[in-house]
């Protein structure tokens, strides 16, 4: 039994929600595009997520936070197809938390009446995302591969053996994009127009205490064109340095399976799969991988696939586009060796 503070309170919260759905569907239709950026440039993830967003085939505007986010609010309006670019500037928005986020993005939600908001299914966008949606009463469509129509989205499912067709009624559709299905959108030739983001709370209890980031003169890992993988097989985080040997040679990445991660052979920055990265280059060397389902859900989308393990019957050749069945001890340095000449 409810008491009559409680029934008051719920007559409000459903009001609300019914305020915001009819508020939602009066207005026109419009995408906010979530940006993702490194302080001073912006995040490849958003060029695919821009990419997304314009399939929607609605004006999309794009959101950028941060303690200092006027080269990357300028960089953003210089996208094509970004017609505004909503600024908001304090300390709080620095490195990316969730909880200070997630605010300042419903807020722009209902202040600009966006029915789609659009961000990448990456670690930042998966925080904040969720956030914002479950304040809106709405749900969101995670890791899309396909954009059928304004309330009609593709996701893989069952660590990507099954393909979901999902159809949203909500006034407000918060989409997460998988960044290798959807090509990079270029960077320059807009003109969007730059304003101030509304009003937001700021003050947060949770603090940032500090960050470890690895640096290389390497590729990206989920954006790298060559990605050579490496597994248990290796069998040690010293033996890594020939598959560093070989990226080198190709102009690649490197990255791992989940066992040679969880084995501490290299940092889980590292890791490919369905718990990992999600990528897709245009040729992905595994070497000493069996090919785990959660393994294969993160690189089966790439364009050619070769295979090295000693094991003929590894399931990583059922989708091999070239295997070799052989020592990767004496395999990977004899082609890095080839590749020298």
């Amino acid at each position: 039994m409810l008491s009559a503070k409680q029934s008051l309170s719920l007559r409000r919260s459903c009001c609300s929600v019914r305020n915001l759905r009819t508020a939602a569907s009066s207005r026109n239709a419009s995408t906010l595009l979530l940006v993702e950026h490194k302080n001073s440039k912006l995040s490849s993830s958003t060029l695919n997520a821009l990419s997304a967003a314009q399939k929607l085939n609605h004006p999309v505007s794009a959101l950028v936070a941060g303690a200092s986010p006027d080269a990357v609010a300028q960089a953003t309006a210089a996208l094509p197809g970004v017609e505004k670019v909503i600024v908001a500037k304090h300390d709080a928005y620095e490195h990316g938390l969730p909880e200070a986020y997630a605010p300042l993005l419903v807020a722009a939600v209902k202040a600009g009446g966006f029915s789609h908001v659009v961000a990448a299914h990456s670690a930042f966008g998966k925080n904040i995302m969720p956030r914002a949606a479950a304040v809106l009463d709405v749900g969101q469509i995670s890791d899309v591969i396909s954009v059928q129509g304004e309330d009609s989205f593709v996701r893989p499912i069952y660590a990507g053996n099954a393909i979901a067709h999902v159809k949203s009624k909500d006034p407000i559709k918060f989409v997460t994009v998988r960044t290798s299905a959807f090509p990079a959108a270029a960077t320059t030739g807009g003109s969007g127009k730059v304003e101030n983001a509304p009003a937001a709370e700021t003050s947060v209890t949770t603090q940032f205490v500090g960050e470890e980031l690895s640096k290389s003169d390497r590729p990206e890992l989920g954006s790298a064109k060559v990605v050579i993988g490496g597994g248990r097989g290796l069998k040690s985080g010293e033996n890594f340095k020939i598959l560093y040997d070989l990226a080198d040679k190709l102009g690649g990445a490197v990255g791992a399976s989940r066992a040679a991660v969880d084995a501490g052979f290299v940092s889980n920055d590292l890791q490919i799969g369905q718990t990992g990265k999600i990528i897709a280059p245009q040729l992905y060397i595994a070497v000493g991988i069996s090919g785990a389902i959660q393994h294969l859900a993160g690189m089966k989308d790439s364009k050619t696939i070769v295979a090295i393990n000693k094991d003929g019957d590894a399931p990583i050749f059922q989708i091999a586009d070239l295997g070799l069945v052989g020592d990767l001890f004496t395999i990977v340095p004899e082609i890095t060796q080839k590749l020298s000449k």
